[in-house]
């Protein structure tokens, strides 16, 4: 069915550019994770400790710009934290 009304379609032309910046951001934010993560398994924790501050703050941005549910964001926060901690 196409749109008939102007702003309908540009409604619909912002919320294509939303919602691709919104995976690219998302995507970000796995990939994060999953390099975290990956240093930690690997025991490589000085790699683990300086990228965590910098994934913590990854996901605060993705919280407050509702990419990720805020307690989403502090799940990810806490069990970083934790298997970080487990480690060392």
């Amino acid at each position: 069915m196409p749109l008939k009304h102007a702003s309908a379609v540009k409604a619909h032309r912002q919320s294509l550019k939303h919602r691709e910046h919104n995976r690219q951001l998302r995507s970000r934010l796995r990939s994060a994770l999953k390099s975290i993560r990956a240093a930690v398994d690997s025991k490589d924790l000085t790699a683990a400790k300086s990228a965590l501050k910098e994934t913590i703050s990854l996901i605060d941005k993705m919280a407050s710009k509702g990419i990720v549910h805020r307690n989403a964001a502090r799940r990810y926060k806490s069990r970083l934290t934790a298997r970080l901690a487990a480690r060392s």
